[in-house]
């Protein structure tokens, strides 16, 4: 009998830090994990998984020798200036780091361990609190991400177990580099809901991008307008996952669950709540069993309010999975907050609701255009449904 869920997360000997000031900072997973241990969601008999160093064959799945040789000269510190800015790397956002090969290529062993957990019939689901790393390309590092786990796992699913996956990004950032790496493959499913690229990196992500060739209508991409809120979220987030999942029919659904989106974050123009990321995953879990047989792999990903935000918003994925939705009401323990709050840069949340939050005075013109962009992102589904 398949047990529920597994979690992949371990400290490393090789953390993928930038540096104390980078906004994707490692602690966001300690946080986390701390939280889940206080309120009860993990024990000593919970499925733990320490992530993997990913080979280079696993690697090449996606990324170019050429580039990988690059990042394993950058983390000795021998990559010249000239070839850093070929391959992305030493930018502000991406800069190089002592062993960032190995560090990355854990976060991508940990992304496969989960696969291998859910599609060998162990596990029905599987969340890697250090994966979703979404902005990587084939030959270049971006945005924060050096390998890209989110689309080496897909090419893993389809080689190794021949799965069609419907891919879920909800990080207030395009999954750009996933996007890209199956734009013509029929067997991929991507879906983004995100800020609009008029204001936001990477400025990619629009309605038009819908797939090529044998991948046309495969590529769905949702541009949210700046400022939306849970409602606008999640009536858009609803009727787009379940159309998706309905006309694709996947073998599994891999969702990243970058938490940006956030009021309180830093890194977009967003105005979710807890409320969103509480909706998130109950929608995933109900639609891997309604169309995978339970088979769902979630990553995190972005989310850069790393003691107000974070914790509580990835918390609720495992909480989802393991069907502890209830460990997640009232106030926060007082353990937890007593174990953090002279490291915190601010005060920590004493709840696990989000305070009220102020209105945005443009709602209803936000939530009209949000349903606009809707219609046009599956205006082919609908068409193909009525043949």
């Amino acid at each position: 009998m398949k047990k529920e869920a597994a979690l992949i997360y371990g400290t490393s000997a090789h953390p993928y830090k930038f540096h104390d000031s980078h906004p994707f900072h490692p602690l966001r997973l300690e946080l986390t994990y701390s939280l889940l241990v206080e309120i009860g969601a993990l024990n000593d008999e919970t499925p733990l998984i320490s992530p993997r160093l990913a080979t280079d064959e696993e690697l090449s799945f996606i990324h170019d020798p050429d580039f990988i040789e690059a990042v394993k000269l950058a983390s000795k510190g021998e990559l010249s200036d000239s070839m850093a800015a070929a391959h992305g790397l030493n930018t502000e956002d991406t800069p190089m780091f002592h062993q960032m090969h190995e560090a990355a290529a854990y976060l991508v062993g940990g992304t496969l361990n989960a696969v291998d957990a859910v599609m060998s019939g162990n596990y029905q689901h599987a969340f890697h609190l250090g994966g979703g790393l979404h902005h990587g390309f084939r030959g270049r590092a971006s945005g924060f991400c050096v390998y890209n786990d989110s689309s080496i796992a897909i090419e893993y699913l389809k080689q190794r177990y021949n799965a069609r996956v419907l891919y879920i990004d909800t990080d207030a950032h395009h999954g750009d580099g996933v996007q890209w790496a199956f734009y013509d493959d029929p067997d991929v499913c991507t879906l983004s809901l995100h800020e609009t690229g008029r204001y936001l990196f990477p400025g990619t992500g629009h309605v038009t991008e819908k797939g090529t060739g044998k991948g046309y209508g495969t590529s769905i991409n949702i541009p949210l307008d700046a400022f939306t809120e849970d409602d606008s979220f999640i009536s858009v987030y609803e009727k787009a996952f379940r159309e998706v999942a309905d006309f694709f029919k996947p073998d599994i659904i891999v969702t990243q669950n970058g938490v940006d989106a956030h009021h309180l974050d830093p890194l977009s123009h967003l105005h979710f709540s807890l409320k969103s990321y509480q909706a998130i995953p109950t929608l995933a879990h109900e639609l891997a069993h309604q169309h995978c047989d339970g088979r769902w792999v979630a990553i995190g990903g972005g989310g850069y309010d790393k003691w107000r935000v974070v914790p509580r918003a990835w918390a609720l994925i495992w909480l989802e999975m393991t069907n502890q939705t209830e460990l997640a009401f009232g106030a926060l323990p007082k353990e937890w907050r007593n174990m953090w709050e002279e490291q915190a840069e601010e005060p920590l949340p004493m709840n696990w609701p989000d305070p009220d939050v102020t209105p945005i005075p443009r709602r209803t013109e936000i939530t009209a255009k949000n349903a606009q962009t809707l219609e046009k992102a599956l205006y082919h589904i609908r068409t193909e449904k009525q043949r």
